[in-house]
C-alpha cells in the first residue's frame, strides 16, 4: 500500500515499478490526445453530424482541443497540490478520473448537436485526468531515480508521451477502420482501470509533503482565464466572419487575445508577490532550467501543429490522389506517418541514457538542429511526393526530436530541488502542452490564410473546365477556406455536398463523374494548400533553430541528491538543504 518512503528505500526494484506504470499512464493519455484526429469521420458518422453544416466548425475544433485545454490550463496547479498533498496520491486520482471520461466517451447517448455537446465535455473530463497524470509522472520518476540514471528514465517517460502521439494515429486509424466508433474510447479503459489499481497498490511517495502551504487561488484564476481566452481567440480567429475568410477582426476574438494576454501578465506578476505561487518564477534564476523550458516550449511550438498538417495532407488530399478511397485513407495516414514514431524510439533511449554520462547540451542542441533540417527537407517535396523521401525526412524529423526530448526532460528536473519537482514538472508539461496549442492555432491560421488566398481562384479555374455554369462556380469558390480545411482532414468530398443532383444530372456523365471523383477535389486544394505549408514549415524551421541556441545556452548541468545539507547550484533558489553534483 501507499506510504513515504525516503531516499534509502529507492530500490532497483521499486524505481522500475515507478517507471513503468507512469510510462503506461503517459502513453495512455498521449494517445488519447491523438487517436480522434485520424478517427474523427467514423465519431461523427456514429453520431450523425455533418461537421460540414453552418456552425460546426467551431464545435469540431473543440472535440479535437477541449482535451488539451483543460489538461494545459490545469498542469502546474496539479503540480502545486500534489507537493501539498502527495504526487502519488493525486496521480492515481488522475488515471481514475481518465477512465472514467473514457468510459462516459464510450456511452455518449445523444446524437446530433447534443452528442458533440457530450463529447466536447467527456473529452474535458478526461483531460482533466490527464492534467493530474502529465503534472506528476516526472517528478515521481525523479524521485525513485538516482541522478545519474534520471535520463534515460525520464527519457523512456517523454518518449511514451510524444510517442503516444504518433502511435494514436495509427490506432485510431485501425480501430476508425473497424466502423464501430466507441472502440476508440473503450480502448483506454482496461488499461485504465488496471493502471489505477497498480499504482494505488505499488507507488509510494518518496517526497515531503509541504502540509501547511496554501494554495494560490489568484494565480490558478489568472493562468486559467489567460490560457482559455488565448485558446477561444486563436480558434475563433480562424472562422469566418463577416465578410472575411477569417475572424481577426472579430471583437470577441481581438478581445480573447488581448484579455487573455493581460490575464497572463498579470498572473506572472501575482507570483511573484503571493505567499505561496503556484508557479515559482524564481526557479528561473537556474539557467538549466530556463534555457530547457524555453527551448522545450519553441519545439513545441515547431512540431506542436506538424501532426495535425501532415494529416490533412495525407488523409485528404495526396491519398485521394493515389486512388485511396476515403473510407480508408484514416487508417493509411496513420501508417504513412509511422516513420516519425520509429525515428523517435530508436534515438529517445540511446539520448537519455548517453546524457547520463556525458550532460544534456549536446544531445538535446544537435536534436533540435537535425529536426530543422528534416523540416527544410520537408519543404523540398511537391503536393503529389514520392513517398520514400517523405518517410526519410519523418525519421529524420523524430530522431531529431527524440534526441532533444530524453535530455531536456532530465536536465529540466535535475536542476530543481527535490521540494519543488511537483511544480517543476507541472510547469514543464505546461510548457509542452501550451506550445502544442499555440502551435495549431498558428499552423491552422497560415495554411488557411493560403487557402483563402489561392484556393477560390483554383476552384473557378476548375469547375468551369469542367462546364459548370457561372453561379454555380461562384458559389463553389465561395467556399469558406476552413470549411475546405476540415473537408480534407475528415475525408468529405465537399463536390458532392454542394452540387445538387439536378445540376450533376445536366452534365455528360464524363464530366459529372470527374467532378465527384476521388482526386478532383483534391487536386484543386493541393496547390494552395501547399503555399501555406510551405509558410508552416519555414517557420517550423526557425523555431527550431532557436531552440537549439536556446538548449546551448543551458550552461553547466546540475544534479540535485538528498544525501546532503549543502548546495553549490550556480544560481541558488532560496535557502535550500540540498548538495548539487555539476556535471557537463
Amino acid at each position: 500500500m501507499q506510504g513515504t518512503a525516503t531516499l534509502s528505500q529507492r530500490s532497483t526494484f521499486y524505481k522500475w515499478i515507478a517507471l513503468s506504470n507512469t510510462t503506461l499512464g503517459v502513453l495512455m493519455a498521449s494517445i488519447n490526445g491523438t487517436i480522434l484526429i485520424i478517427a474523427l469521420p467514423v465519431i461523427f458518422k456514429g453520431i450523425q453530424v455533418d461537421p460540414l453544416n453552418g456552425g460546426q466548425t467551431s464545435l469540431l475544433l473543440w472535440v479535437m482541443l477541449g482535451f488539451n485545454v483543460a489538461t494545459t490550463v490545469l498542469l502546474v496547479t496539479f503540480g502545486r497540490l500534489s507537493d501539498m498533498f502527495g504526487r502519488v496520491r493525486l496521480y492515481n486520482v488522475g488515471f481514475a478520473i481518465f477512465t472514467l471520461g473514457s468510459i462516459l466517451l464510450s456511452l455518449t447517448w445523444s446524437k446530433g448537436l447534443n452528442g458533440e455537446m457530450e463529447l466536447i465535455i467527456f473529452r474535458v473530463v478526461q483531460g482533466i485526468g490527464a492534467a493530474f497524470l502529465f503534472s506528476n509522472s516526472a517528478a515521481i520518476l525523479t524521485d525513485a531515480f538516482p541522478g545519474n540514471q534520471r535520463g534515460l528514465a525520464l527519457g523512456l517517460n517523454q518518449i511514451a508521451g510524444i510517442g503516444g502521439g504518433v502511435i494514436g494515429l495509427v490506432l485510431g486509424g485501425l480501430l476508425a477502420a473497424t466502423g464501430h466508433w466507441r472502440w476508440i474510447f473503450l480502448v483506454n479503459v482496461p488499461i485504465g482501470l488496471v493502471g489505477t489499481v497498480w499504482a494505488y497498490v505499488a507507488l509510494k511517495e518518496m517526497a515531503t509533503q509541504e502540509k501547511n502551504s496554501k494554495l494560490d487561488f489568484w494565480g490558478n484564476i489568472t493562468l486559467a482565464v489567460g490560457i482559455t481566452a488565448l485558446m477561444l481567440g486563436l480558434t475563433y480567429g480562424i472562422m469566418p466572419y463577416g465578410p472575411h475568410s477569417m475572424g481577426w477582426t472579430s471583437p470577441w476574438v481581438l478581445s480573447g487575445l488581448i484579455g487573455g494576454s493581460l490575464c497572463l501578465v498579470l498572473f506572472a506578476w501575482i507570483e511573484t508577490v503571493v505567499e505561496d505561487p503556484m508557479f515559482h518564477m524564481h526557479l528561473f534564476r537556474i539557467r538549466a532550467f530556463s534555457a530547457g523550458n524555453i527551448s522545450l516550449f519553441l519545439s513545441s511550438l515547431a512540431r506542436g501543429g506538424l501532426q495535425f498538417m501532415l494529416i490533412i495532407w495525407l488523409q485528404g488530399i495526396w491519398l485521394p490522389m493515389h486512388g485511396v478511397s476515403y473510407a480508408d485513407t484514416p487508417l493509411r495516414a496513420g501508417i504513412d506517418t509511422l516513420p516519425q514514431m520509429v525515428g523517435f524510439l530508436v534515438a529517445g533511449p540511446i539520448s537519455g541514457y548517453l546524457s547520463d554520462r556525458f550532460g544534456a547540451r549536446v544531445f538535446a542542441t544537435g536534436g533540435m538542429v537535425l529536426s530543422a533540417i528534416g523540416f527544410l527537407l520537408l519543404l523540398t517535396l511537391p503536393v503529389n511526393f514520392s513517398y520514400w523521401p517523405f518517410a526519410i525526412y519523418l525519421f529524420i524529423i523524430g530522431v531529431g526530436m527524440g534526441l532533444f526530448a530524453s535530455p531536456n526532460s532530465a536536465a529540466i528536473m535535475n536542476s530543481v530541488p527535490p521540494k519543488y519537482r511537483g511544480v517543476a514538472s507541472g510547469m514543464r508539461a505546461t510548457f509542452m502542452n501550451a506550445g502544442q496549442m499555440m502551435s495549431m492555432g498558428i499552423f491552422f491560421t497560415i495554411v488557411i490564410s493560403g487557402l483563402a488566398a489561392h484556393l477560390p481562384a483554383a476552384l473557378t479555374t476548375g469547375l468551369t473546365q469542367q462546364g459548370l455554369s457561372g453561379p454555380m462556380v461562384q458559389k463553389i469558390a465561395s467556399l469558406p477556406p476552413t470549411a475546405a480545411l476540415f473537408a480534407a482532414l475528415l475525408g468529405y468530398n465537399p463536390m458532392q455536398h454542394l452540387l445538387p443532383a439536378t445540376v450533376l444530372h445536366t452534365l455528360p456523365l464524363h464530366q459529372a463523374t470527374v467532378i465527384v471523383g476521388e482526386s478532383f477535389f483534391p487536386g484543386l486544394i493541393g496547390p494552395p494548400f501547399m503555399h501555406g505549408l510551405a509558410d508552416a514549415f519555414w517557420i517550423s524551421f526557425g523555431l527550431s533553430i532557436v531552440a537549439a541556441i536556446a538548449s546551448l545556452l543551458r550552461g553547466k548541468q546540475f544534479v540535485y541528491e538528498e544525501d546532503g545539507a549543502e548546495s553549490t547550484s550556480e544560481a541558488p533558489v532560496g535557502h535550500v538543504e540540498l548538495r548539487s553534483v555539476q556535471k557537463h
